[in-house]
Order: C-alpha cells, then structure tokens, then sequence
C-alpha cells in the first residue's frame, strides 16, 4: 500500500481579476519508506500540493490518503501521523533549542518525561547537543534547519512532508541534511520532497515526479526520465567561430547524427550512441582537420536536461511575481 496516494488534486486561488489554478489535477503515489522528490521551479504548485496533504488546506478538487487516512475525512488521525519541514524554519527565536523541542512534543501531547527523552535523542541525533542551552536566534541557518526538522519529529511521524529542506543552506549544510534525510529512509520514514534542486532530487528520490504549473508533466526513477531526453551526448567547444561549419560537418559524419549549434558559445552538441569510441574519433578528426578547440565533453543527460526538454524552460528560473507557490500563503506547521 502508498503511504501517500493523491488523485486528481486541484486548487484555485481566486482574484477580483483572475484565477490562478495551483494545482490542476495532480496524482501522486509515495511508497512505504521511499522518497518522492517533488521537483519544479518556485511557482510550479510544489508547496500548495504539500500543504494540502498536510491537512494545512482544503483542496477544490480530487482526492487523497496519507498512510491509510482519507484527507476529507480523517484529517485528525493524519496529524497523528506526519511531520513537515517547511520552507522556513518555524522555531521559537527566543526559546532555547531544547526548549523549542520540549514545546513541539508538548504540542504534540507527548507527556513532558517522553518530550524530554526524545529531545534529548533529537539533539544528539542532529548534533545540537553543545547549542541546546542557546537561544535559537544565535544559531546559523544550518542549524536553524536542523532544529526545524528535528521539532518535526519528535512526534516519530510515519510520514515526512520536506518543503525544500535546503533551501539557504551552503553546501556543506545542504550535504549534511541529505545524510539525515538518508538516516530517516533507512529507520523507514517516508518522504515527499519538494526542491528546486536537481541534484538533490537526483541524490535523494527513488521516484521524481516533474511539476510546472499545476500539473505533474513526468515522473519516474531518475534513469528513467533522463532516458526520455536520449542517450549521451558529446559537446564541443570550438575556439574560432569560423570553424564552426567545419566542425559540425565532422561531428555529423562521426556521430552519424544531427548536430546543434549554440554559435553565441562556439558550442555544438551530437548524440553519441557509440559513447568514448566515438569520442576518440572526433578528437582525431578535429586535429586533422586542424580545428582547435577549448573543450570538449562526452555527457550523459541530466535533470536539468529533462525538465528543459518537457518544459521548454530551466528549473532554475523562478516566478518572478512571488517565492512562493501562487496566492499561497507562507507555509505552516502540522501541529
């Protein structure tokens, strides 16, 4: 059985001047122990779709269950559940760390023995021990983040609603959150992730589900949809844009493929089915030929190469009315 199965989801936000559909018949399916990445851009419905699950609104259309419950009708035994991560850390700034887990297991009616036990546990966990004593506003954003998702579980939810867990974090923050989101999936925890970033959902999903405006447009393993946008490709970077023409006309014959040319880049790209054999031949061929270059690649698809071939657009452009998903307003806790 799914620990998350929606249907149909749809959400409308309504203007004096308009409708702005969120989400527009979204089906989603997580299962037990897994993670979902749900990947798009700012703007796509991610936040919308999770807030929904997460019982924080009511959608205008579909249907859903979240470990067994139904979203229409059992809300309160799907809080007993879940936790979620939102996009900004909901600690109390003024409360210590280990005051702010207290309080989450509080609210989470846990007795104050059992909030006390598991705060301390969640704070080993997360390696908050030395800064338990402080006040949450002395802490850096890395360590914000890490307290917002260890106060989302000090409930031992089943099922993990992460809205872009990383977002703020320097690189070496956003590693050391992967590893405690992996530590989660082997304990099995399941996941519905929703990033921006392609290599996370890359590093992070056994399935990804591609969303853009309101609609899931692709989902699968991540082999699986990168085997939609084809196989490798070899790149070149010629260094005199003259030689352009003739160094398309080499790949082509090599490849036995069509080119493309980015001629602001100097750049020309072909399919390569026969990979580093094929390789070595444009090497030797461009030399004869006397064509120098700057560089040149042999690549597999990324994700990023899948949602600009489903899309017609990068995942890296943002919604420039807002940060958030469309009329929504700033995510919630679960509480």
């Amino acid at each position: 059985m799914n620990a998350i199965h929606a249907e149909g989801l749809v959400k409308v936000y309504r203007t004096r001047k308009r409708e702005v559909h969120a989400l527009a018949g979204v089906n989603l399916s997580v299962g037990q122990g897994t993670v979902l990445g749900l990947l798009g851009p700012n703007g796509a419905g991610k936040t919308t779709a999770v807030r929904i699950l997460a019982t924080l609104l009511k959608p205008d259309g579909g249907r859903a269950t979240i470990g067994g419950f139904d979203l229409a009708r059992q809300a309160d035994q799907i809080r007993q559940v879940i936790g979620l991560a939102g996009q900004y850390a909901a600690v109390d700034e003024n409360l210590t760390g280990r005051e702010n887990l207290w309080l989450f297991g509080r609210l989470d009616q846990l007795t104050s023995g059992v909030a006390q036990a598991r705060t301390l546990k969640l704070l080993e966990q997360f390696y908050l021990v030395d800064a338990a004593d402080r006040t949450a506003k002395t802490y850096s954003g890395g360590m914000r983040r890490r307290l917002d998702l260890a106060s989302a579980l000090i409930g031992q939810p089943r099922i993990l609603f992460l809205d872009e867990p990383t977002t703020g974090l320097d690189p070496r923050g956003r590693l050391g959150m992967w590893e405690v989101i992996r530590a989660l999936v082997r304990d099995g925890v399941t996941i519905l992730l929703t990033t921006q970033y392609l290599e996370e959902a890359d590093a992070l999903a056994d399935t990804i589900a591609v969303l853009d405006h309101g609609r899931i447009i692709a989902a699968g393993t991540s082999d699986e949809l990168k085997a939609r946008v084809g196989g490798e490709r070899i790149e070149v970077v010629v260094h005199d844009p003259a030689d352009i023409p003739r160094a398309r006309e080499l790949l082509a014959r090599d490849a036995s493929a069509d080119t493309t040319v980015d001629t602001h880049l100097r750049r020309i790209t072909v399919a390569a089915d026969g990979g580093a054999k094929t390789l070595i031949q444009v090497v030797r061929d461009l030399d004869t030929a006397g064509v120098e270059i700057d560089d040149i690649a042999l690549r597999r698809p990324t994700l990023d190469d899948v949602f600009l071939a489903l899309t017609g657009h990068a995942a890296q452009e943002m919604n420039a009315a807002s940060s958030n998903d469309a009329g929504a307003a700033p995510a919630g806790r679960d509480e």
